[in-house]
């Protein structure tokens, strides 16, 4: 086939395209009606895993998983706008890590409601300001994002699904290397590029500040100042990547959580998160964890946290290979309870498919 006879057989696969994504939209639509009707989540995170599974495993190639994953997030981002509006909260403003996760899970079809602090996301859910938030939970390099630790624990929201985003850190500005007088950045940001910032920025203060994005915004108006952020947060301030991925360590990514009203049935392969606080008697945590090994439970995180009710009282956050509905799991958990003040399950979730590792432009 020469080129023309080539580009006649993709408009031909194009006119079916849109007419099999406009039959599944009108589909999809239905079914937000019936939702609706239902009183159900718009957002059904283990149906979703479900389609990403199902067309992956129709696929002969050449496009490869993570091809599949990016395009049918958008088909299914798009999809779920047509059966209700839906708004997202998250860490802003716009070009943060946190915003290129939102996009990452929800595709750039959702409506996307910047927040100043991690609190308020959970606050724009509870109050019914955004459907749902995602959140930041814990780093490769720095461990646990104690602010939502702690908010878990102080509100009623639950972990509807998870997203894991591989972060590489930059140092942006308008000025040139030998003219940076202070570099700004959120402080996880610049515990991750500690060492390099030692090495080759010695004696340049840093300054802390909520976000990565706000950071490149001070860079962009302010000379001698230089942001470590993502390519995103450069683009979208107009700055110069001076030295791209200055992250100490390699492969740094973080898991963000994605918040909700409720969490939804089984996946297949699930992780579950509760807190718990302990009896002030000998062996209690022991007795608390002895019957995941029991069960046979895999434990993938433990956290403590002061409860923020006594002095010196502390709460543990476990997360755990399963779902909440699974016998063996439920056995556990009633298990744990017998040896605990106070017993939340905070989510049941699909474990997060490890596929599409780079987020999609940011307008």
């Amino acid at each position: 086939m020469d080129m023309d006879e080539l580009r006649g057989e993709i408009d031909g696969c194009d006119r079916q395209i849109v007419e099999l994504l406009n039959r599944r939209a009108a589909a999809a639509s239905e079914i937000g009606k019936l939702k609706q009707k239902d009183g159900k989540s718009v957002f059904a995170p283990e149906r979703e895993k479900a389609v990403y599974e199902k067309v992956v495993s129709l696929s002969s190639g050449p496009l490869t998983a993570k091809n599949l994953q990016a395009i049918y997030r958008e088909v299914m981002s798009a999809c779920i706008s047509l059966e209700m509006p839906t708004r997202i909260a998250y860490l802003g403003p716009p070009g943060t890590f946190s915003h290129q996760a939102a996009i990452q899970k929800f595709g750039s079809s959702m409506d996307y409601y910047p927040q100043p602090e991690i609190r308020d996301v959970f606050l724009a859910v509870s109050r019914g300001h955004a459907d749902y938030g995602i959140v930041p939970i814990e780093n490769s390099t720095e461990g646990s994002v104690n602010e939502t630790n702690d908010m878990l624990m102080q509100t009623s929201l639950k972990i509807c699904s998870e997203v894991f985003l591989e972060v590489h850190q930059n140092l942006v500005s308008n000025s040139r290397m030998n003219e940076i007088k202070l570099v700004a950045s959120h402080h996880n940001a610049l515990a991750q590029c500690r060492q390099w910032l030692a090495g080759n920025l010695p004696g340049v203060p840093v300054r802390e500040v909520p976000s990565t994005a706000l950071a490149a915004e001070r860079a962009s108006r302010e000379p001698g100042v230089a942001a470590i952020a993502s390519e995103v947060a450069a683009s979208l301030y107009s700055l110069s990547n001076i030295v791209r991925a200055i992250e100490d360590i390699p492969g740094n990514a973080t898991r963000f959580v994605v918040l909700g009203t409720a969490f939804g049935g089984p996946s297949g392969d699930d992780r579950t998160s509760v807190m718990f606080s302990l009896r002030h008697e000998s062996g209690s945590l022991y007795g608390a964890l002895l019957p995941f090994k029991s069960n046979g439970i895999n434990m993938t995180r433990i956290e403590s946290r002061p409860s923020k009710k006594l002095n010196w009282d502390y709460s543990f956050l476990v997360d755990i290979e399963g779902h909440a509905t699974d016998p063996k799991i439920e056995q556990a958990l009633k298990a744990v309870q017998e040896h605990t003040d106070e017993f939340v399950v905070l989510g049941s979730y699909p474990r997060a498919m490890h596929l599409v590792n780079t987020p999609p432009p940011l307008e």
